[in-house]
């Protein structure tokens, strides 16, 4: 595991030279992201550097648009899984109001203060400085003048399409765990601790797990899913329900319970991590108690001959 450093005004900017930054949010690290983390990999093997991802605490739109946004993971976990792709050092910038509004040239004197990378990967579209007025064109500027070669690069995928975190989190705003899961790299997954529930799956023979999961990290879309849970180290195959269920409408909040396949034991108060692999149907509301007990009897059937 590469090591965490925050750029706060402990850090030693001289950590920067000669490395091979690849820089970004990463949100969800995603197979362009790891395209790009790669190059980073490969300058800094061949110039005998360390190989950087340069990235920020938090989301900017956590900051900006926090109303909207849907995160494909938490910053922890973020953190920790650039920290895991074969990367030398992972360092982060504490974002702030402050530190948004900032120009594009003041952008990168407090990132780097002096000590500039020997390569700089990003995206072709890469912006930075307030308002976004800064551009790849305005890094190659820079990077001429400083000695660091800018590369910008077209996240794509076999398809032709660009591999964004917007184009997963639509993927799964509309179930598609399958196609978001290629785009990804790896099966998308949810994390809560789980909390007391409403109590009606232990009367009808399935009792569920009810995780706490903030609205901006649930951009799944309602349904139910087929999914492989993790908890204590321990994994269990999962029949799961993300959503408000239509049937219990009047008295539930939107939600993610999920009944584990063979599961002893006392969930409460633990955190659970959800893989989702396949969309199994819609939310319906159902006519009566043993239409749905039926129903999610058979979905829990599916899982356990299919995954």
């Amino acid at each position: 595991m590469a090591e965490i450093y925050r750029i706060d005004g402990s850090f030693d900017h001289g950590f920067f030279e000669g490395t091979s930054c690849a820089f970004g949010v990463f949100d969800g690290v995603h197979q362009g992201h790891r395209f790009l983390l790669g190059c980073a990999r490969e300058t800094a093997e061949r110039s005998g550097g360390a190989s950087v991802a340069l990235t920020f605490d938090i989301d900017p739109d956590e900051v900006f648009h926090p109303e909207r946004l849907k995160k494909l993971m938490t910053n922890e976990e973020r953190l920790a899984m650039l920290a895991s792709t074969g990367v030398d050092a992972v360092c982060v910038l504490p974002f702030t109001r402050e530190f948004a509004a900032s120009t594009p040239a003041e952008f990168l004197v407090q990132t780097f203060d002096g000590t500039v990378p020997a390569y700089l990967h990003v995206g072709f579209d890469f912006k930075f400085g307030a308002r976004a007025r800064g551009t790849v064109e305005d890094l190659d500027v820079w990077g001429a003048a400083g000695g660091t070669k800018v590369q910008a690069h077209g996240l794509k995928s076999e398809d032709g399409a660009p591999i964004t975190a917007t184009r997963i989190r639509l993927l799964l705003a509309d179930g598609d765990v399958e196609e978001a899961a290629r785009l990804l790299g790896r099966p998308y997954f949810m994390t809560g601790t789980v909390r007391p529930g409403r109590g009606e799956g232990a009367d009808f023979g399935f009792r569920t797990a009810n995780l706490v999961v903030p609205d901006q990290l649930r951009p799944l879309g309602d349904g139910v899913y087929a999914a492989w849970a993790e908890v204590d180290g321990a994994r269990y195959k999962a029949a799961v329900n993300v959503g408000v269920p239509a049937t219990f409408a009047d008295r539930s909040t939107a939600t993610c319970e999920v009944h584990l396949l063979d599961f002893e034991g006392d969930l409460y108060g633990k955190p659970v991590k959800v893989e989702f692999f396949h969309w199994l149907r819609e939310m319906r509301k159902f006519d009566d108690v043993d239409e749905l007990i039926a129903t999610v009897q058979g979905n829990i059937q599916w899982v356990r001959d299919n995954l």
